[in-house]
């Protein structure tokens, strides 16, 4: 492995024998070193790979200004939430999450706090996220000695979020956009059936799940599979409030729903309000 640019004491660029471009970190790596010189492989504590080029160029900007160790912390942070999630990230969450972080403490250093309003809907619509930007919290306090307000939790649940839709950059303001809708449509469900959703179902899980494709599938304008028209009408007549719900939902949107969105926004509605009807 060959250092191919040298960020600081402990962050460098290598190229492995395949010629992939590596990000490697590890106290005293780049001590006293050129490009050009062997990696001492028994330093290496940190290595990853972004496959995106433009995502690579990004991270290489960033981590000539971000501190290593929060290059190290954000990185961390990322492999925790891979495992907890089981699901693959964008490899743009290494620049945005990593910048977002750097920033965040910076700012935290003169006193200035990132509010975020939507806290308590990142909490309902997306809590597996919010949790582990919540274990993060106290990632961070460990490795930094401070303590973010409770909003970063949020604030990280938004980027582990953006990073699953595959974004091909920092779309937040579109994701926070959304959160908002799903939590307005949740308020939807709730008063047409007058009652609390629970929460706690895997039929409510499985609505915010779909939910969150609808709004994916309709940013990218991608197809939904087609349905049966005598299906459609069968679950009309049965689910008819449901159906009304859905009919509410889609003017709240202002978007003409297809049969096939319909379809299954009324099978949802009506499992995770099932127990409150019954």
């Amino acid at each position: 492995m060959i250092i191919e640019k040298i960020f600081n004491n402990n962050a460098i660029i290598a190229k492995d024998s395949g010629k992939d471009e590596l990000v490697v970190m590890g106290r005293g790596i780049g001590f006293k070193k050129s490009p050009g010189d062997p990696v001492d492989v028994s330093l290496i504590e940190k290595t990853f790979v972004l496959k995106r080029n433009d995502a690579s160029e990004k991270f290489k900007a960033l981590m000539a200004d971000a501190p290593a160790e929060y290059v190290a912390l954000s990185y961390d942070i990322i492999e925790y939430a891979k495992q907890t999630l089981k699901a693959r990230l964008s490899d743009y969450i290494y620049v945005t999450l990593t910048d977002h972080l750097t920033h965040a403490l910076r700012l935290h250093e003169q006193g200035i706090h990132n509010d975020n309003p939507l806290l308590w809907e990142i909490q309902r619509c997306y809590p597996r996220e919010y949790a582990i930007g919540h274990h993060a919290m106290g990632m961070i306090e460990q490795d930094t000695r401070i303590r973010l307000p409770e909003d970063e939790a949020g604030n990280i649940a938004l980027h582990l979020i953006n990073a699953q839709m595959n974004s091909s950059g920092n779309r937040i303001a579109d994701l926070t956009r959304q959160t908002q809708q799903i939590d307005d449509i949740l308020n939807i469900v709730k008063y047409s059936y007058n009652n609390e959703i629970d929460e706690n179902t895997v039929s409510y899980e499985r609505f915010i799940t779909h939910l969150r494709y609808f709004f994916q599938r309709s940013r990218k304008q991608e197809p939904v599979e087609s349905v049966d028209d005598f299906l459609l009408k069968q679950v009309r007549v049965k689910y008819r409030k449901a159906h009304q719900c859905v009919l509410k939902i889609e003017k709240y949107l202002d978007l003409k729903l297809l049969d096939e969105e319909i379809l299954y926004l009324t099978i949802h509605i009506q499992r995770v309000t099932q127990r409150q009807t019954e």
